[in-house]
């Protein structure tokens, strides 16, 4: 983990962060927890959303908090579950209001990555997680890595659209320019916040919206059908 993880315009944003003393010290506790622990996303996909959606390309920021901890779950992007893996409740949520919003959208699969190619940001804000324990690798550097990774999309970069989703994740609006970016905000779909005001937000079709209004291409929300078969939605 370190510089050869990021290239491109992420590595020329960043190159500040990944100098600090604060992130030779998470590289040497993220190394020291994978000796002793089960750590997911696997290590090779620890920086998948940077990978996989370039900083000039970047449409749409979805913070989400941290990895899944099951097994098979996490490969790096926020929400997102590998294909063939079930649907956890708060991406049915997700995918619910979706499908609310813009009824003729495809749903098909749990995995994201057909969002991020198109310039959907999915980031944690922490990058890791132990197998089976929830927030265990909380405070150990990530926040102060993906918090910075926002303020340079917020500086660098113009007209996106970030997505905050419950308390936590709204808790980086100071981080955003908001005068030159579109901020939704909406509570956490996990089942024990959704229908107080997640499901009815219509965010997907108010970020395409945004996008359109000005001379960007909007995201194509439809997940593939090749992939996992779902129902109910």
């Amino acid at each position: 983990m370190g510089q050869n993880e990021l290239s491109g315009k992420w590595l020329e944003a960043m190159r500040h962060e990944i100098d600090k003393p604060y992130f030779k010290k998470l590289k040497e506790t993220a190394h020291s927890e994978r000796k002793q622990y089960t750590v997911y996303p696997q290590q090779s996909q620890v920086f998948e959303a940077f990978r996989l959606t370039a900083f000039e390309d970047v449409k749409v920021v979805l913070v989400g908090q941290d990895p899944y901890h099951g097994i098979g779950q996490a490969h790096g992007l926020s929400f997102s579950v590998l294909s063939g893996v079930g649907i956890p409740p708060s991406l049915k949520n997700i995918f619910k209001e979706l499908k609310d919003d813009m009824p003729e959208i495809e749903i098909s699969s749990g995995n994201l990555e057909k969002w991020a190619r198109q310039g959907v940001f999915l980031l944690n804000s922490v990058l890791t997680v132990r197998q089976k324990e929830p927030a265990s690798h909380q405070k150990m550097g990530w926040e102060t890595f993906t918090d910075a990774t926002i303020a340079e999309l917020s500086k660098r970069r113009e007209h996106l659209v970030f997505l905050l989703w419950g308390n936590y994740a709204q808790s980086k609006i100071s981080l955003i320019n908001s005068e030159k970016h579109l901020v939704l905000t909406a509570p956490h779909p996990s089942p024990f916040s959704a229908h107080k005001g997640f499901f009815g937000c219509k965010h997907f079709s108010r970020t395409n919206a945004f996008l359109s209004q000005h001379n960007i291409d909007p995201i194509n929300w439809s997940l593939p059908s090749e992939q996992l078969a779902l129902s109910g939605f």
